[in-house]
Parts: structure tokens; sequence; C-alpha cells
């Protein structure tokens, strides 16, 4: 997916946040300001957003001196997730369709987004996600929820290569994947998180604190973008992306950096974005489950 002008206003708005959350002093978020204003000429179109979401956070740490400026929302993004696993578990064992009601519960997760949403208050959200009455989707003839692509390819598989995205969210992944772990036994699953920060992307010990080895094999992609830009992945990465017999993608920086890749995958995402919206040709805040067949 390319970088539209409308992102443009949106970098500015990344690195503020970003420096203040860092704790930089006013004069340090002016300067991150600065630097980010003498780059964005530099800045290639065709280039997905997330590119240049990377050179922000690298400006917002060569400025401040944090490694990691989101390392405290992570956490309690994750001890808030965790403290509603028991709910979403017994949510899907009573439904009818244990599967796809995990799906859905799981793409909703995705509202665990300090970067887009800029709040923590995310309990009302969650309140209707978790509703008995609340449906997160009617699936009867949605256009972007491929139910029976995604099933259909579980079917055939013996390997997924699972993507995540945010921290917190991954407890909703894990719920799924130990649904289609239980459903589908055959199946190995890694499951890929950041190397280095990355905004709130969930890294190796996000994972470990959200029990996520305890149902796949949870490996680094091996970057630090708030994406999936191959490029920078490392090799044994690269390797198992194209050799998975399915790949499911989490949140809108997956799409962003891979919605151009000729290689089946799966997106699961809330359109929180008018930019990522229009791209898809949805509405913001829909939930997509979106069977992707690579470049025609």
């Amino acid at each position: 997916m390319k970088t539209c002008l409308e992102c443009i206003p949106c970098f500015f708005k990344q690195a503020l946040d970003a420096s203040r959350i860092a704790g930089a002093d006013a004069l340090t978020q002016r300067s991150v300001l600065n630097e980010v204003a003498r780059v964005i000429p530099e800045i290639q179109l065709d280039a997905t957003p997330p590119e240049m979401a990377r050179t922000i956070y690298r400006i917002v740490h060569e400025a401040t001196g944090v490694d990691d400026p989101y390392a405290q929302i992570k956490e309690e993004s994750n001890r808030f997730a965790l403290n509603i696993y028991d709910q979403l578990v017994r949510k899907v064992k009573n439904s009818g369709d244990p599967l796809f009601t995990a799906v859905e519960l799981d793409i909703a997760g995705n509202i665990i987004d300090y970067g887009a949403k800029n709040s923590l208050n995310i309990d009302e959200e969650l309140d209707k996600i978790l509703a008995d009455e609340e449906r997160v989707i009617q699936r009867e003839g949605a256009r972007f929820f491929h139910d029976g692509a995604f099933l259909s390819t579980l079917k055939q598989s013996k390997s997924i290569l699972y993507l995540a995205d945010n921290a917190g969210e991954i407890v909703f992944d894990r719920v799924l994947l130990e649904v289609i772990r239980k459903q589908f036994p055959q199946i190995r699953i890694w499951f890929a998180v950041k190397e280095k920060p990355a905004i709130n992307d969930a890294l190796m010990k996000d994972a470990v604190m959200c029990g996520l080895p305890e149902v796949a094999e949870v490996i680094s992609s091996g970057s630090d973008a708030p994406g999936t830009l191959l490029q920078f992945c490392s090799e044994s990465f690269r390797k198992i992306f194209q050799d998975a017999d399915m790949v499911i993608s989490k949140g809108q920086g997956n799409f962003e950096t891979l919605s151009g890749v000729d290689r089946p995958i799966f997106f699961l995402l809330l359109a929180k974005c008018p930019v990522i919206a229009d791209h898809i040709g949805c509405c913001v805040g829909d939930i997509i489950l979106l069977s992707h067949q690579g470049i025609k």
C-alpha cells in the first residue's frame, strides 16, 4: 500500500505523541518535529507508511535516548487483556461457532492500539465486544469477511505463520490460536513478533507475558518496523513467510506493508483510518477478514 498525502499530517502526530510519551521537553519535541519536517520531502509516495514510521521512531530515539517509549503502555495493555482472557474464552466456548466467534473477537481486539486511538480508554469498546447481545459483525453476505476461504485454507494447511500486531491484543490472538489448535491439531503454528520496539507492536517479552508460547512457536521477524517490511526482516523469517501453507496477518501496519505482496495472505484488521478504508473499499470501523491471493 502506497503512502498518501493524507498520511503526512499523521506522521507529524506520531512523532509528537512518541516524543511526549518518551518524556521529552518542549525543545526536544520541537527538534523532533523539525527533523521530521526535514525528511518529509524525501518520502517516496510509492513507499508504505510504515517505512516512514520506522524513520520517525529512529528520530525520536536519537533525540530522547529512549529505546521503547511505549513500554509501560504495552505492559498495561497486556494486563488489561489478560484480565478479560477468561471472558473471551467463555464467550468462544459458549458460542455456536467457536472458530469464527474467536476470529470476530480477535479482529475486534485490534482496537487495543495506542498508535491509532491515542487512548487507553477502551473499556467501553471492549464491553460492546463482550456483550452477549452485541454482534461484532453480521457475516452473512459480508463483502469483507471471507470466512469460507479462511476455513477451507485451514483445512488444507499443515503450517500457519501468524503475524502479530499490538501488545495487549495478542491475548485475543491467543484465544483464536487455541481454537485453531484444538480443531486442527495437525497444524504447526508460528507466531511472529517484532525484534525491536516499534510503537506498541508486540515483542517477544509481550508474547511470553501473554502466554503465546503455550499455543505457538514464537519467533522474531527480525524487524523494527511497525508492519512487516520484508526487506528488513531476517532471512529465517522470510523463509517461513514463503514456505508456510497459510499466512494470517493482523492489523493495519501489516496490511499496509503486505497488501502488495505476491503470495496468499489472510488480513485480519479493524479499518481505523480513512486511507485504509478507502484502499480496501470499506468504511472506517469495519471489521475485515480479507483473503488476498497475491498480485494479479
